[in-house]
């Protein structure tokens, strides 16, 4: 429940108890004010939620009084109240910032439509600030035709729309997040809050306010009361992503909150009842951590009442190009950089590296090299910068990108090692990265008669990336070209 305090200002005695009585009942803490004078000396006490703001006053006008409202640093939902109504008052009110307008005599029943919408309106507000602050989702994670995710899509669809806890594990950069959201989208919460709170990047001092909120003057700095995640995502769905991070003085807490559905602010000692549907994820072995004595067993199955597991993506290897594709086309778009598609050899190669870091390494990958690509032309294997697999032979395309893939600076010692001759051997007889990097060079422009812009279409780099090299080897002494830029 959102809100809490309201603050009743009316100077007919009947209808002030009568608001009074209907908000007791219905567990809020509301306070009277007969006059706008009393009003200010509660207003200048404590803050409120809600005020009920009856037009005309012994002491003033509430419109006006309205406008004082506006100018509190906490912000109230107002509603005006008045026995002399009429649609240029309705109209007038509501353009100086009310809520609502509600005519006397009204029914308890009118009230709590009324309630209703204010608490509506307020978790909306405080979920958009906290969207505001939200990095994106991981696009395109569940792309993909391989038998592993096609099952995992099945899995996805089944559980989605019951209210089940749902514990997502897998190695980093799989997608988890993407798995999370699709159970949302596809569950029977999808038109409420679906909101996220990730457990390793909020200090252990700040977690329990941010899971449950706090109290104006509960610690030092909380100048006004906060709804916590829990509360934010009432009726709706929230995601603990890497809950395994979750300090061990916070977890006996959160236990309490999944099997009774209630907590107390920090700072506070009001129960506040929630109804969220919880989505857990984690990259590391909660079991492991419960063996450890770091978890604890209750919450580790409180948490797995139905376990998905996203696979890496060296696990299905069929979904790689699919992927590569949809980034590639998302990339482009985003970057206004139209590239022709992938090369061969880049295709080869994305399908031939292990991908470490899964799809977001694959995401990132294909940024940087849609970035190094010149428009118009194919994504190479150079571009995307990838190490040859283990006991394959290394083409020079291949190995343009081994330095730093943004400003291509040379690593330390690469410049002494490229003004040696070509067949230089490093330890054991092998050829160093910047030794066959500066021999594709030389003979991409042997081959077009010292051309640069044509040499650097062959080896599939910019002009640019190739003059820098160029550069470099002549401040090493050791040039390797009298070219031109010229095409002719």
């Amino acid at each position: 429940m959102s809100l809490e305090k309201i603050l009743i200002i009316e100077d007919e005695p009947v209808v002030r108890n009568l608001l009074s009585e209907i908000f007791a009942r219905r567990k809020f803490i509301a306070v009277a004010a007969e006059t706008l004078a009393q009003a200010e000396v509660h207003l200048g006490r404590e803050s409120f939620d809600l005020v009920l703001l009856d037009i005309r006053l012994p002491d003033g006008d509430g419109q006006q009084f309205l406008e004082r409202l506006a100018t509190l640093p906490e912000r109230p939902l107002v509603v005006m109240v008045t026995g002399y109504g009429s649609i240029e008052s309705a109209v007038s009110c509501m353009r100086a910032g009310a809520f609502d307008y509600v005519l006397k005599p009204f029914t308890p029943s009118q009230i709590d439509i009324i309630l209703r919408k204010a608490q509506t309106y307020h978790q909306l507000v405080q979920v958009n600030r906290l969207l505001s602050d939200q990095t994106g989702e991981e696009d395109g994670a569940l792309v993909g035709r391989s038998p592993v995710m096609l099952r995992l899509r099945q899995i996805i669809e089944r559980v989605a729309p019951t209210d089940a806890t749902v514990l997502i594990t897998g190695e980093n950069g799989t997608g988890k997040e993407m798995v999370a959201r699709e159970l949302y989208r596809l569950s029977l919460r999808r038109k409420n809050p679906f909101i996220k709170v990730n457990c390793a990047a909020i200090s252990e001092n700040l977690i329990e306010s941010e899971f449950f909120g706090h109290e104006r003057g509960a610690f030092t700095g909380a100048t006004e009361r906060r709804e916590g995640r829990f509360e934010l995502a009432n009726l709706g769905t929230l995601l603990l992503d890497e809950v395994s991070e979750i300090p061990s003085n916070l977890q006996a807490k959160l236990l309490r909150v999944l099997q009774e559905r209630e907590f107390e602010r920090v700072g506070g000692n009001r129960t506040i009842k929630v109804n969220v549907r919880i989505i857990a994820t984690s990259n590391r072995n909660l079991l492991g951590h419960v063996n450890a004595g770091s978890f604890r067993q209750d919450l580790y199955y409180r948490l797995n009442v139905f376990p998905v597991h996203v696979p890496a993506l060296r696990e299905r290897p069929e979904d790689i190009q699919p992927l590569a594709d949809a980034f590639l086309a998302r990339v482009s778009r985003r970057q206004g950089i139209k590239v022709a598609g992938f090369a061969e050899s880049a295709r080869t190669a994305l399908l031939a590296y292990r991908w470490p870091g899964n799809v977001r390494e694959l995401q990132n990958t294909i940024e940087r090299a849609v970035i190094l690509t010149e428009p118009g032309r194919l994504v190479s294997a150079a571009a995307l910068g990838l190490p040859a697999p283990e006991g394959s032979g290394s083409s020079g395309e291949a190995l343009l990108t081994s330095t730093a893939p943004f400003d291509f600076e040379m690593p330390p010692g690469a410049v002494e090692e490229a003004a040696g001759p070509a067949h230089q051997a490093a330890a054991g007889g092998v050829q160093t990265i910047a030794a066959l990097e500066r021999q594709a060079i030389k003979e991409a422009l042997a081959h077009t008669l010292n051309n640069r812009t044509k040499a650097a279409e062959m080896l599939g780099i910019s002009i640019r990336t190739l003059r820098n090299k160029l550069q470099e080897y002549r401040e090493a002494g050791a040039p390797v070209d009298a070219g031109t830029d010229s095409a002719g």
